[in-house]
């Protein structure tokens, strides 16, 4: 094998094996390259599926504190429009009912009285509104009640003599009516069925009403 057997020389099959010896290296090494070159393209591919398929990873610092753009913001509150702040609260009208927000009521009385007379006490309306209104001032609709030191009711004016009218009027603004009430000097009840007789001596409180509007406290000394 080592040893050519020929006519031609030695050299010459030789060369003849050497030439052989490298074309099938040649073919072997090319036939390994495109092997490798194959598996190379196959585990890219496998490579790239997988990294299509798979999400990124979060970045350690965005998993602690979040991006601004994942941060949701609350929206402002809608500000008023300026037909809404310039637009005023809706007021009295003219010559309408005169509501007890536009009222003002106060009992007068003559400060001390003797046990057993007979004062006349006043309950003044007055309008402090800025425009005209009508309020009805009957009788039965105005009443003025009398309480002891301790709160007890002593006489109230529509307990034995209710009286019945019908007077709507209009008042003027700042205009003040006043009502007179006389007392009898007795204690009453509102059925007007006690027995009656004068209070003792010393200071009692008055509370004047019209309708549902009703006044501060006013005193009288009985002495």
């Amino acid at each position: 094998m080592w040893h050519p057997v020929g006519d031609l020389p030695a050299r010459v099959y030789w060369r003849r094996r050497l030439v052989a010896l490298t074309v099938l290296l040649a073919v072997l090494g090319g036939a390994g390259w495109l092997g490798l070159a194959m598996l190379g393209q196959r585990d890219g591919d496998d490579a790239a599926a997988v990294s299509g398929t798979r999400p990124l990873p979060v970045p350690a610092l965005e998993r602690v504190v979040p991006s601004l753009s994942a941060v949701a913001t609350p929206d402002p509150p809608a500000l008023p429009t300026e037909a809404e702040v310039a637009a005023p609260a809706p007021g009295p009208v003219a010559g309408g009912p005169c509501t007890d927000e536009m009222l003002g009521l106060e009992v007068r009385t003559p400060g001390s009285a003797a046990v057993g007379s007979k004062p006349t006490f006043e309950l003044a309306v007055a309008n402090v509104s800025a425009v005209p209104c009508v309020r009805a001032l009957d009788k039965g609709l105005q009443e003025i009640v009398m309480f002891d030191g301790a709160g007890t009711r002593v006489w109230g004016s529509n307990d034995c003599f209710p009286e019945a009218s019908s007077d709507p009027r209009t008042l003027a603004p700042g205009e003040v009516v006043t009502l007179p009430i006389v007392w009898g000097g007795l204690t009453s009840e509102p059925t007007c069925t006690a027995p009656r007789g004068a209070p003792p001596p010393g200071t009692y409180v008055l509370r004047g009403r019209l309708d549902t509007k009703v006044s501060s406290d006013a005193s009288i000394t009985l002495g």
